[in-house]
């Protein structure tokens, strides 16, 4: 089955990238993964600080994401499958395509504006060594304007 893999974030872009996502896994009968990243925190003075820091990460990014599950899930009928990693982007998103062969693309929100972001940066310089397509999704996609 082709997996779409969306970063899930609060940001208006990757909304944008959920719905096309979406869009081409209901196409293709696919399926729409959420990696929802944690930022590491680097409080390694106050241990107890610091897990105490990420868990209440872990626990807002695991919320949103199941909040967006739930709407994709009422406006397409695809419930995606969801995972929630303390990392580094990059690498996370990285590591996670390595060890999942299923994914088929990777699907990014960029920002508006004269700075994408930092995943859509990395991503884009890097494209000819990922594992699989990467679709770069404007903050403004629209629905209606979709081409396909």
């Amino acid at each position: 089955m082709r997996t779409f893999l969306v970063i899930m974030d609060e940001t208006r872009e990757a909304r944008s990238a959920l719905r096309f996502a979406s869009r081409r896994a209901a196409a293709v009968d696919g399926a729409v993964h959420l990696l929802a990243l944690v930022p590491q925190q680097n409080v390694s003075a106050f241990g107890a600080v610091q897990a105490t820091i990420e868990q209440e990460a872990r626990d807002r990014a695991e919320m949103l994401a199941h909040g967006a599950a739930g709407n994709l899930f009422s406006e397409s009928g695809i419930m995606p499958s969801i995972s929630v990693m303390v990392g580094s982007g990059p690498k996370v998103i990285s590591e996670f395509m390595k060890e999942n062969s299923h994914v088929a693309a990777l699907v990014l929100g960029a920002a508006e504006g004269n700075n994408p972001g930092p995943l859509v940066t990395h991503f884009s310089d890097n494209a000819g060594n990922l594992p699989c397509p990467l679709y770069i999704v404007p903050e403004n996609y629209e629905e209606g304007k979709d081409p396909v």
